[in-house]
């Protein structure tokens, strides 16, 4: 099987054309790439396929196998990805995923795509329906016990969903402790992705992430947006311009334009190597 490793500010992902591999088995898969000892070493797996409805399906995996709705560092990188190898020439394209169709601007330069812009679509932040079990219509700044320590809690899906809590040192909270237990918390029923964010000022924030399915991670771009709306609500951030959201592996540029209730994410795309791994292990 012929793949690409690709990242986005750090979040990567072995890459891989659907059009000429068929995989019977990308759940299992996903998780041998994603293995970074025996594998080729990735965030997870994410296969361009045919669509009916947009120029192209992203079908995307994380590092245990479970496949995931939206990834927005991964989508960048798909545009990257068939403009560069020259399945597509054209500069605005439609990526159709579990969270809906999105639009992508490409910034080319030297023939190659250097950053793009995705249409990240509409935040969600009804509890119900991001989901989150509570009795509040919304689900911002409420209080939650996680590991015996109480946070205040902000919900919004993004396609996937996210709890977005804000600390005073990011790069020293013990995320992987309290991410974990996060994940599987009975409130959450498709389990969660947590953000612990640190504002710097109107305009800029710091994050970290704890993926579900794969733990932390450098970047998450559904994430991002999760937490520029976030912020946002709760008034850390001046809602009026754009945000520029630090994360382990880079920045990311989040708008939330309130006129049409959309969200942008500008980032960068890059490739890391391209190479061949036998399937003979899967039996395909």
């Amino acid at each position: 099987m012929e793949f690409v490793k690709m990242e986005g500010c750090g979040n990567d992902y072995v890459y891989v054309n659907g059009f000429n591999t068929k995989i019977d088995n990308p759940n299992e898969l996903s998780k041998i790439v994603s293995d970074r000892h025996f594998g080729i070493g990735s965030d997870g797996l994410i296969v361009i396929n045919p669509s009916d409805v947009a120029d192209f399906k992203m079908s995307m995996y994380n590092a245990d196998g479970s496949e995931g709705k939206m990834c927005g560092n991964g989508i960048r990188c798909v545009a990257k990805y068939v403009y560069d190898y020259k399945m597509i020439d054209k500069e605005v394209i439609t990526v159709e995923t579990l969270a809906g169709i999105k639009t992508l601007k490409l910034n080319v330069e030297n023939g190659k795509v250097k950053t793009v812009r995705v249409n990240m679509g509409s935040p969600i932040i009804n509890a119900k329906d991001v989901p989150v079990i509570s009795d509040k219509e919304k689900v911002i700044n409420e209080p939650v016990v996680i590991d015996g320590k109480e946070y205040g809690i902000t919900c919004v899906s993004m396609g996937n969903p996210h709890a977005v809590t804000f600390v005073e040192n990011v790069m020293e909270y013990p995320i992987e402790k309290y991410g974990r237990v996060s994940e599987f918390h009975p409130i959450f029923p498709d389990r969660v992705n947590t953000e612990f964010v640190e504002i710097v000022d109107d305009s800029h924030v710091k994050m970290r992430v704890w993926e579900r399915g794969s733990g932390e991670t450098l970047a998450c771009g559904t994430g991002a947006c999760a937490v520029t709306v976030a912020s946002i609500l709760n008034d850390k951030v001046d809602g009026s311009k754009p945000v520029t959201v630090q994360l382990l592996g880079g920045d990311l540029n989040i708008s939330w334009e309130r006129d049409e209730n959309l969200i942008y994410m500008t980032g960068p795309a890059t490739t890391v190597f391209d190479g061949e791994i036998d399937l003979g292990f899967l039996g395909e």
